[in-house]
């Protein structure tokens, strides 16, 4: 089985200085490619940097709701200089975090109307953090005709209704070990009601690792066991989780498997 971690951070501190080992762990668990993403200056720049030192691995970089009030337009400019990189694949993770985070919302706004301007202007994809901003999220993204360079709702986990509306704006959506939780009802359901051609497959490490190593750190081989629960949850086989995953990501991202590196 051939799997794709749509959406880690192998830049990480987390993993500093053990990327080989973790890479080597993913190969063995058939986790072949990943997308590391990026937050800010410093994690956009180590994603770029693994992206060309590890066959299969790609970057996405943007600038995080949490890190937009450091955001100028210094930063737009190096933001489009990398978009230009062959082996970054989208812009992200951006949009907003109502949770708990230094930017206030009304930067946050116009730092992810900003990038998605820019996704539009370059024709590339967009990774979506959205926490606890369901109704603005999907305003923006509506307001910025995300159809027309593609999205990417990342580790969702809202309901059948939300689904459906992000569905409706031609957007992919992301599962991470969440959907292994129990607890995680309308996950769940999300993941039973999403298009088999629209559906990913995430770790978000070092972040939300999948039962049974829920409270540890995560890493990208773990995305075989979130392959796993998206199947169980769909009464599917994880080979065909599998190579849907894998598939829809490599399409989304525009990467072929004739790529050398």
């Amino acid at each position: 089985m051939q799997l794709f971690d749509s959406h880690t951070h192998l830049n990480d501190a987390a993993f500093l200085g053990q990327e080989a080992s973790y890479v080597e762990h993913a190969h063995k668990l058939g986790v072949q490619k990943m997308a590391m993403v990026g937050s800010n200056a410093q994690l956009n720049a180590d994603a770029i940097m693994l992206a060309h030192k590890y066959a299969g691995l790609y970057a996405v970089v943007g600038w995080h709701p949490e890190d937009s009030k450091d955001f100028h337009e210094p930063q737009a400019e190096i933001l489009k200089e990398q978009l230009n990189d062959p082996k970054v694949v989208a812009l992200g993770e951006i949009g907003l975090d109502y949770y708990e985070t230094k930017s206030p919302r009304k930067i946050q706004r116009r730092v992810f109307e900003e990038q998605l301007a820019i996704a539009s202007e370059l024709n590339v994809p967009v990774a979506i953090h959205n926490r606890d901003a369901f109704e603005d999220t999907y305003a923006v993204l509506k307001n910025a005709h995300v159809e027309n360079f593609g999205g990417v709702m990342h580790s969702f986990n809202g309901s059948p209704e939300w689904l459906e509306k992000f569905l409706n704006l031609g957007m992919h959506i992301s599962y991470s070990g969440v959907a292994s939780f129990k607890s995680a009802k309308d996950v769940h359901a999300s993941v039973q009601s999403t298009p088999l051609n629209r559906i990913m497959a995430e770790t978000d490490a070092p972040y939300l690792a999948p039962m049974p190593f829920r409270g540890k750190q995560n890493e990208p081989a773990y995305t075989l066991y979130v392959v796993e629960a998206l199947a169980r949850l769909r009464d599917e086989d994880p080979n065909v989780i599998g190579k849907a995953t894998y598939e829809n990501a490599k399409e989304f991202y525009r990467i072929t498997d004739d790529e050398k590196n």
